[in-house]
């Protein structure tokens, strides 16, 4: 015993028997007490706070009986009561045992050792009991502040326990589960299947080691919501080792299995467009090839680029070309059956698995609706932007027996789209291999024609077509190639546009023919006008305005003797931002050419929009004009149409007489073509422009009128 005073209190409404306790405890040696003698029921309770031990009589004047023990235990459940009781009322002593009585003592019988002894024994079982409560209390704490669930059960599989986490889950509380089988309060089933799954408590008592539930598990709650969750499970053992039942910790998972089945959708599903990406179209294909190859049916991938999306995102910026390729992205899938693929391989490009076609003539219905669907125009917030595509088809198994090799070669037939004009689709020839080739040596080798100066300018004379005047010449882009010899740009144009290079070449193109015109200036040629076509691309260029301003400064050329050919299909692409471009032109002075008329999606609402300056007639309806009536009446509107908008009109393809008579008949005003003179390099040719006149053709009081470089 600690030499700490013990604070007992006796409640005794015997005198004699009090005073003989109180005479034991005063005189003990065990220890110090000191004790508080009270002979009534309330007196007691009143004191109960400072309190160690209860010695309690059931026979007080105020209280009898075990209504006596329920006060003083409803007041006070952890201090220690050891009762005193008559013989005859030792019934009712052993009661108060059975309700949390320490012990009991009869007054006839106990001596002061066997006194000293119950209260000892009393108060160190009482201080053991009040921190296994303790323990008992932060355990409880700790398993109710933990995030995963706890339930136990006994030996037989019946639930013991729940913390605060497992009631939520089951949607049972403890009071209502405990004594109940397992299988009612846990019941769980396979997420696919839906089958009913193994009791794991038991599983883990039958042979006592930690299991664990079968993934994909989902928890039925006792309100029929459902959760997937996963759990631990380990067998519980007394300290003999016997097993006494099991503990299972588990917690719900519909977090991290949206989060895991998220990441697996984004790792095969494009973030932009939110279509398969090239993986899993990579998976499709492969699939779909086993399936074909065993039934022995055709398939066919449709390789789609978009046709000068990269001037439009670099202008316009990301948010729109974003925008942009989600339409696109949008109008695919509305051309194609569910049961087919529309992936994004990346950038601009898309791919397109046609599942189960009869023939090649199915793939190229569906490459019709996405070329007619994508050539509407696409409103993207104040922008009206106008696409087309290039497409690549090839079929299974005619072309490719693996996927590797068809995606290689749809790849190959796209380009050949893009080579033969844009805006079409082609099937795949074997031929088109040596062309691929070819076309990754051109692009290789125009790598490095600006640096190793190949590239050169040949021009020819723009003629008025009422004198034979030489007003003004076009500057056309040549290629000397070591290997090839003189490339015409229609073989790398497209190339150039296509690995970002027309920008730099446009902008040597600018420089060089500026510098000519400058030179032939210097060399007694009055000021003409220099035409010289300009890619879409590089008007789109952010900074192609103020490096014309500096060409312009550095070459002393007036802005009004240079003329900027652009095609229709800069017009259709954004007429917010082309009108701006175009403005910005025309308020620096230079005139502007829509070339090639006729070719693309002409509309009088464009002319009258922008501020182009001259129409150029294509060599196309100019070529059979004698003869086609159709291009006849085209060359002669397009002529009125001219006037009627005070827009120049010049004939390109002039290369015959009778082209010449019906072009002046119907009072065409300029024309270019080799009727009057080929292209030529700037050396051949100064001296025809010095002349000022393209040939005795014209009368000859018109050789001293010579109207060059005026319109």
């Amino acid at each position: 015993m600690t030499s700490i005073p013990r604070h007992i209190l006796l409640i005794d409404d015997d005198a004699p028997n009090a005073m003989a306790i109180l005479e034991i405890l005063n005189t003990s040696s065990e220890g110090s007490y000191q004790v508080d003698w009270v002979r009534h029921c309330s007196e007691g309770l009143a004191k109960l706070p400072a309190t160690d031990a209860i010695l309690l009589d059931l026979s007080l004047t105020d209280c009898r009986g075990i209504e006596t023990f329920d006060r003083f235990y409803a007041a006070a459940p952890y201090i220690p009561i050891l009762i005193l009781t008559r013989p005859e009322d030792e019934g009712i002593a052993k009661l108060a045992v059975e309700r949390g009585a320490q012990d009991y003592l009869l007054k006839a019988r106990f001596d002061g050792h066997k006194l000293l002894k119950s209260i000892r024994n009393m108060i160190e079982r009482a201080a053991i009991s009040e921190a296994l409560f303790d323990q008992k209390e932060r355990a409880q704490a700790t398993l109710n502040s933990i995030g995963d669930a706890v339930m136990s059960t006994d030996a037989s599989g019946n639930v013991t326990y729940l913390n605060a986490i497992a009631e939520g889950l089951t949607g049972w509380s403890e009071e209502q589960a405990k004594g109940r089988p397992l299988e009612e309060v846990f019941k769980v089933v396979d997420g696919t299947t839906r089958k009913t799954v193994p009791n794991p408590m038991a599983l883990a008592i039958r042979e006592n080691k930690t299991v664990a539930l079968t993934p994909n598990c989902v928890l039925i709650r006792r309100d029929g919501k459902e959760a997937p969750i996963e759990d631990s499970v380990a067998p519980i053992h007394d300290r003999r080792g016997a097993i006494t039942g099991a503990v299972m910790v588990f917690h719900d998972v519909s977090v991290a299995r949206a989060v895991t089945l998220k990441m697996s959708y984004l790792a095969q599903h494009d973030s932009l467009t939110d279509l398969p990406n090239r993986v899993l179209m990579n998976d499709r294909l492969i699939e779909a090839i086993t399936l074909s190859k065993r039934h022995k049916r055709k398939l066919a991938v449709l390789f789609v680029d978009l046709d000068r999306f990269k001037h439009i995102n670099d202008s316009l910026g990301h948010v729109v070309g974003d925008r942009l390729l989600q339409s696109v992205a949008r109008r695919l899938v509305t051309c194609v059956r569910s049961s087919d693929t529309v992936s994004r391989n990346g950038g601009d490009e898309f791919l397109i698995l046609l599942w189960e076609e009869r023939c090649a003539q199915d793939a190229a219905i569906t490459a019709e609706k996405i070329l007619q669907a994508l050539r509407e125009p696409h409103h993207i917030d104040s922008h009206v932007l106008n696409i087309s595509a290039s497409i690549g088809v090839v079929t299974y198994p005619d072309d490719g027996t693996d996927a590797e090799t068809l995606l290689n070669n749809a790849d190959i037939a796209m380009y050949h789209a893009k080579d033969t004009g844009r805006n079409n689709y082609q099937f795949f020839k074997p031929e088109m291999n040596e062309l691929a080739v070819e076309r990754q040596s051109l692009e290789s080798d125009l790598h490095l024609a600006i640096e190793r100066k190949e590239l050169l300018l040949h021009y020819q004379p723009i003629v008025d077509l009422t004198d034979g005047a030489i007003i003004g010449v076009e500057a056309l882009l040549r290629w000397r190639h070591p290997r090839r010899g003189l490339v015409p740009p229609v073989q790398f144009i497209g190339i150039a546009e296509e690995c970002g290079l027309i920008v730099p070449i446009g902008q040597w193109i600018l420089r060089e023919a500026c510098l000519q015109a400058s030179a032939w200036r210097k060399a007694g040629v009055a000021p003409m006008c220099m035409a010289i076509n300009v890619s879409p691309v590089q008007l789109r260029s952010p900074s192609f305005a103020s490096n014309l301003r500096a060409i312009l400064k550095e070459t002393g050329v007036e802005p009004r003797y240079l003329e900027l050919e652009l095609t229709e299909t800069f017009l259709l692409d954004d007429s917010n931002s082309t009108a701006a471009v175009l403005d910005e032109l025309k308020n620096m002075g230079v005139s502007l050419a829509l070339d090639d008329f006729g070719t693309g999606y002409s509309s009088l609402t464009y002319l009258k929009r922008f501020p182009i300056d001259a129409l150029k007639i294509d060599r196309s309806f100019v070529k059979d004009l004698i003869t086609d009536a159709d291009d006849a009446s085209i060359v002669t509107a397009v002529i009125g149409m001219g006037k009627s908008l005070n827009m120049l009109i010049v004939a390109e393809g002039v290369e015959t007489q009778e082209q010449l008579e019906f072009l002046q008949k119907h009072h065409c005003p300029q024309g270019q073509g080799f009727y009057f003179s080929r292209p030529a390099a700037a050396a051949d040719i100064g001296d025809l422009l010095k002349q000022g006149l393209a040939g005795s053709e014209f009368a000859p009081s018109a050789r001293t009128r010579a109207r060059i470089g005026v319109r």
